[in-house]
Parts: C-alpha cells; sequence; structure tokens
C-alpha cells in the first residue's frame, strides 16, 4: 500500500453509532467514505443529504465495491458476528463496534475466518484512549500503586423509556434496545466499554459471584438493569463492579477506584474523565490532557467521543506504522468476561 493512498470505507447500519463512524471516517484526511448501509429507508435515517452512496443489502454494498478496504460494523450487538463474517469473507478488513459479538463462540469464529482470509478485525473500545485510563494502566503497569489489593467499578447510568421505545415513537430512528438476542444486556450495551478497562488494566478475572435486579426496566427490556458483581484477578487482588440503569433522569456516575500497597486513586465523574483522588508514596499526580467529552444522543450520553483516535489507529495500523488499540483477542475476552457474569443469572429469568 502506498502510504499516501487513502484507505476505502464502508460503514454497515446508520443509527446513532454508525453516523458517527461515518462523520469520522469523512474528517480523516487518509480516509475515503465509498458507500453506507443500512436496511431502513434514507429519508427515515435522516439521510436525505448524504453524499455518498446507500445500500439496504451489505451483500449488494459489498458486491458493487471490490475497493473497499475496510467495513465498519455498527449494527445492532446481536448481528456484530454476522455482518463482520460477510465483511470478512469477502476479503475486507472489519472495525467491529462493541461488544465485538454476544457469545464466545462468534468471536471465536470471526477470529477463525479473519486469521483465513488474512484480514484484521478492529475491535472498537475507545474508552481506552481516555487520559485518565492511559495513566491508571502506566500506574498499574509500572507497579507506581504496588501491588493492586482491590478495584471498586461503579456504573450508575439512567436508561428510561425515552431510550427504550420502539422505532417510529419520538422520531425514534431504531428500536432493538432491550431485546435479548440483538442487546444482549446492560454489561453488553451500556458497560462494555468499562468491562474492557478492567481487563486491559488489571488482565482476566475469575470466581465470579453476582446478583442482578431489574429495577426499572420490567417492562420495557428482557433483561436485568442492575447488578453487584465481585470476582478475583487472576493477577492477585479482588474487584466488583456495580452498575445500574436505573437511575433517574440522567447518568450518576461512572468511577473507579483502586487499593494498592503503596497508595490508593479514584477516577469519577460521570465518564471517569476525573482523578478525585490520588495519594501514593513519593509520587505526584502529573498534568493530564483533557478528556474529550461524552456522546450526546439527545436524552442521554454515552462514553467519551474518542471515535476520532479510532479511525486513525485503524489507518496507521494498515499503513504499518503502529499496532491496533484493541484487537480481537482483546474483544473476544471481553465478552467471554460479560458471558462468564451473565451465566449466574438466575436461570428461572427469561434471560
Amino acid at each position: 500500500m502506498i502510504m499516501s493512498e487513502k484507505i476505502k470505507f464502508a460503514v454497515i447500519g446508520q443509527g446513532h453509532i454508525g453516523k458517527r463512524h461515518a462523520d469520522m471516517v469523512r474528517r480523516n484526511p487518509e480516509a475515503e467514505l465509498i458507500a453506507v448501509c443500512d436496511i431502513a429507508p434514507k429519508g427515515q435515517l435522516g439521510l436525505n443529504d448524504l453524499k455518498e452512496l446507500f445500500y439496504n443489502s451489505v451483500e449488494d454494498l459489498l458486491a458493487a465495491h471490490p475497493e473497499i478496504e475496510v467495513v465498519n460494523v455498527c449494527t445492532p450487538n446481536g448481528l456484530h458476528a454476522q455482518h463482520s463474517l460477510i465483511a470478512l469473507e469477502a476479503g475486507k478488513n472489519v472495525v467491529c463496534e462493541k461488544p465485538m459479538a454476544l457469545t464466545k463462540a462468534d468471536c471465536e469464529a470471526m477470529l477463525f475466518k479473519a486469521l483465513q482470509v488474512n484480514k484484521t478485525v478492529f475491535c472498537v473500545m475507545q474508552n481506552r484512549y481516555s487520559p485518565p485510563s492511559v495513566w491508571l494502566k502506566k500506574i498499574v503497569d509500572e507497579k507506581i500503586i504496588g501491588d493492586v489489593f482491590m478495584v471498586q467499578l461503579n456504573c450508575y447510568w439512567n436508561r428510561d423509556e425515552r431510550y427504550y421505545l420502539p422505532a417510529g415513537q419520538a422520531g425514534k430512528k431504531e428500536g432493538w434496545k432491550g431485546n435479548q438476542e440483538l442487546d444482549g444486556g446492560t454489561l453488553f450495551t451500556q458497560f462494555s466499554h468499562w468491562v474492557d478497562l478492567l481487563y486491559w488494566i488489571f488482565g482476566d478475572m475469575k470466581d465470579f459471584q453476582a446478583k442482578f435486579n431489574d429495577f426499572n426496566h420490567a417492562n420495557l427490556t428482557e433483561f436485568e438493569d442492575s447488578g453487584f458483581v465481585n470476582f478475583n484477578f487472576t493477577n492477585g487482588g479482588m474487584g466488583s463492579i456495580n452498575y445500574s440503569t436505573a437511575v433517574w433522569d440522567t447518568n450518576l456516575e461512572s468511577s473507579i477506584t483502586i487499593i494498592g500497597s503503596n497508595g490508593s486513586v479514584k477516577v469519577g465523574g460521570q465518564y471517569m474523565d476525573k482523578v478525585e483522588y490520588c495519594h501514593i508514596k513519593n509520587y505526584a499526580l502529573p498534568m493530564l490532557d483533557p478528556t474529550n467529552e461524552a456522546n450526546d444522543y439527545g436524552a442521554y450520553k454515552g462514553s467519551a467521543n474518542n471515535h476520532p483516535q479510532v479511525i486513525s489507529n485503524v489507518i496507521n495500523t494498515l499503513k504499518g506504522r503502529t499496532t491496533m488499540t484493541t484487537n480481537a483477542m482483546e474483544g473476544l475476552k471481553v465478552v467471554d468476561i460479560i458471558e462468564r457474569i451473565y451465566s449466574l443469572r438466575n436461570p428461572d429469568r427469561k434471560s
């Protein structure tokens, strides 16, 4: 590949996150967006002014554009594996939104196909780019905080009827969230980014125990809205994930507290964007770059808007300048961890 050549992209799925991917590709001077795809009509998606080509079929898009090199999969969670496999079979690299899939088996199928066709699967875990996350990994990797004793992850967000309304109501363009087959559950859709940070910084987990409840979403979703999860890290120390989407009206916090042999830290704020406490032996907190604003979806907000870095990493990796930020094995591990947590759900529940 000539370094000056633009890398040609297509985006499958034109909901909130698919439109964001398309926009980030357009803004990158080394990328060219060739086409987008969605099963809904252009008008319903608000794409009447779209400059690129539009398709309702993934197969039609790929057949019409052999020049495409990268396909961004931004469809509902339960379709990530299916659409990624179609793109890989067509000889394209894949950028897969979180979660990589809803089962470890589907992730393995994607990984096997990528190896078979000598293509790359990039997993979108953009919270790894947030300055507090980079700093946390550094103080753990370099043992600045010492041995890790305890880690507590708290994620308390709002997702109510505004979020789960069916498509067509109150201007909603999509209506798959809350469905077990397409959504998969709160840990997959809302909090897999944070599970990824735990895995990225501290390694794998074992000895899970969990409690789940559905406080506000019994008529909206097919799964829990809240949970307490505790576990041991395979590298030593213990941890917990406390999460909910039952918070009234707006997100409360995403925070992580680490207790280590050399000190303690807490990164908090609504989106884990502020160092709230740092007390480590013989160490002064450095000045960190500001964290990007959270993705704003109108009635609710999501994680930090680091998608420009995701697209840049894809281009730099394919041009041989760097390595990928989140590889398919890491994406698989996040799904594996969530799948193991969800295996502890009450078998009498429909989920």
